[in-house]
């Protein structure tokens, strides 16, 4: 198989083939001096050291945090960074190509037209379309994974390149050297083309992240759901199997001095798939569970896209304004009714008359028929409201309106949210998948032009302009009543320093942040689990997110995601029910096969399988 990218998603996408899979690589990026890293700064350096020595003494304090902080390297920032594109190429690639451009000489070199998948992850939309049309014109038989940001155009360009294999294939117009068509790992999908994108990817476990703590995750057709490490229960308790009990761990698991269990650790090794009764019998073993990720925390989240075109009056005006406006008519009404005790004029003319002077009408039309009074007291309204909307005229020609109008305030009372930092590439996208989970969210952005500033107004969710590291702007976001923050800006010392900010405000809040160095990462985690040992942090990286996914594409559509369960590997699959005799005919209880595949979940309108198989 052969990666080409030019930034941290390329070495980790290399090593999760050779590691998790198995597979022969060769890595093609750039130059080592050419590669495109972010620059670690002064600031960023002088933090780092801050932390490391922040660590050293909380952990002489506190003793046994430092097991926390080990385990969370591998939980939390332990996949953290973002890749780090000067790592050792030769530890995630049996070869290396450097080349400053991805010309067709150096594909060649590469061996695309032997190998069985290409990925091309260049951050660069245009580089990865161009090497794609290239690459398929002289190995049509090549499964191409790309990574395109632009939904559409994707959509398009995969539509295109598996046409023109569709072509060159049924006109016998591949070369000898091509690879053959031979099913992938789960059947089918050679010279297919798959077009993901590394934010919509890391979205799902982002989110997950901040709703429940975690970020195994899978995401199918809207679907949602997540693995569970439980330990084994106590003597007298039944364990809860969630939705299915996945696997069930070494009987070392829970042994201070005992390893992760692999294929050859006998009976004591992790089973994976289990039946009931394996589940029943495995005593004093702790378990993985499938749950469906949902949340709770806050109060319903009001009418999304495509409904409720015209908002409710509570989101429209404060609660102050709608108690003035009872006041004013209680007001008037107690006038009319003491006009009506001192003049004996019947109700209805005093309260006419009350309104007329209310108005300020000059000449009332005493005498005359209803129509008429009524149409004067309509023109003093209309002159009434002639001027606010003089006021609001001046207003947008200034400027100051269109933001009033367009971006959302945090509503009064809010609480049970989730703050979002950032609104550019990532943060849209985990935008977008918190609003399908239905989680009230408060986004804090300090550029006005930002990408997703026009999704949080499309999706009505209230923003916060300013710079977070400013003193107030959390406070904006109501972060104090917050159920978790997420940070997921592109630049470290921001997401740390809003969480160290916002941890001095509520110690116990849920964080989830951003990071894309390893080791600032892991000095970070270690130190936040040390100054706030019951609170929930996790550290994620977008391309360690990304990487299984962009694998799993690679192997054939099918494939959803991996789940690491201690030295084994849980696959998620999709798969066609027709054509396979073990499911098709048959029920979901009858289907399942321990040890080796289960049925998950079944996709509406279609014959396929949400599936997972051990490995």
């Amino acid at each position: 198989m052969v990666v080409c990218g030019d930034d941290g998603l390329a070495h980790r996408l290399a090593a999760e083939l050779r590691g998790v899979y198995g597979e022969q690589v060769t890595l093609v990026v750039p130059p080592s001096e050419r590669a495109v890293r972010p620059p670690v700064v002064g600031r960023a350096r002088a933090a780092s050291a801050l932390l490391d020595r922040m660590v050293s003494a909380a952990v002489g304090r506190a003793g046994g945090n430092g097991g926390a902080g080990a385990h969370g390297s591998g939980n939390g920032s332990g996949s953290g960074g973002d890749g780090r594109a000067g790592a050792a190429a030769s530890g995630a690639a049996d070869r290396v190509v450097e080349a400053a451009e991805l010309t067709e000489a150096v594909l060649v070199d590469a061996g695309v037209e032997r190998a069985s998948a290409l990925a091309l992850v260049y951050d660069d939309d245009e580089t990865n379309i161009r090497a794609a049309l290239t690459v398929r014109r002289f190995n049509p038989r090549l499964r191409l994974v790309l990574r395109l940001y632009n939904r559409r155009l994707g959509q398009h360009i995969e539509e295109l390149l598996d046409q023109a294999a569709a072509l060159a294939i049924g006109d016998g117009s591949a070369p000898p050297g091509s690879a053959p068509s031979g099913g992938g790992a789960l059947g089918g999908g050679d010279a297919s083309t798959t077009v993901l994108s590394d934010a919509d990817t890391a979205a799902p476990a982002l989110a997950a992240g901040a709703v429940v703590g975690t970020s195994k995750v899978v995401q199918t057709e809207g679907l949602l759901l997540h693995a569970v490490e439980r330990p084994p229960p106590a003597p007298g308790q039944v364990a809860d199997p969630g939705l299915c009990t996945l696997a069930l761990l070494s009987a070392t698991s829970s042994d201070p001095a005992g390893a992760d269990g692999s294929e050859v650790s006998g009976e004591q090794r992790p089973r994976l798939l289990p039946d009931a009764a394996a589940v029943r019998e495995a005593t004093g073993r702790g378990a993985v569970v499938l749950e469906q990720v949902s949340y709770a925390a806050g109060p319903p989240l009001p009418a999304g896209r495509g409904v409720g075109v015209v908002p409710p009056l509570t989101s429209l005006f404060s609660r102050r304004l709608r108690w003035s406006v009872a006041g004013l008519v209680a007001c008037v009404f107690a006038l009319a009714v003491a006009l009506w005790l001192v003049t004996g004029v019947r109700p209805l003319g005093a309260l006419y008359l009350t309104l007329l002077d209310l108005f300020a009408i000059d000449d009332p039309a005493i005498g005359e028929s209803v129509g008429r009074q009524l149409l004067q007291l309509l023109s003093g309204l209309v002159g009434l409201l002639l001027l606010p909307v003089l006021l609001a005229a001046v207003l947008e020609a200034l400027g100051t309106f269109r933001t009033a109008s367009t971006l959302r305030k945090p509503p009064r009372g809010l609480g049970g949210h989730v703050v979002l930092l950032g609104l550019g590439k990532i943060g849209t996208r985990v935008l977008t998948r918190l609003r399908e989970l239905q989680v009230p969210v408060v986004c804090v952005e300090s550029d006005p032009d930002a990408r997703g500033l026009a999704t949080a107004r499309r999706l009505r969710v209230p923003v916060v302009l300013g710079d977070v590291t400013q003193e107030g702007v959390l406070e904006s976001a109501k972060i104090h009543r917050a159920h978790a923050l997420l940070a997921v800006t592109s630049a470290d010392t921001t997401n740390l320093e809003a969480v160290l900010y916002a941890r001095s405000v509520r110690p116990d809040l849920r964080v989830v942040l951003r990071l894309y160095d390893d080791d600032f990462a892991t000095a970070v985690y270690r130190t936040l689990r040390a100054a706030h040992p019951r609170a929930l942090t996790r550290s994620r990286s977008v391309t360690h997110l990304a990487a299984p996914a962009f694998a799993g594409a690679m192997f054939g559509r099918q494939i959803l995601g991996a789940i690491p369960v201690e030295r084994r590997v849980l696959l998620f699959a999709s798969v066609d029910v027709g054509g396979h005799p073990q499911l098709e005919g048959r029920t979901v209880a009858e289907a399942f096969r321990p040890g080796y595949w289960r049925v998950l979940a079944l996709e509406a309108g279609s014959r396929g399988a949400a599936a997972g198989g051990g490995s």
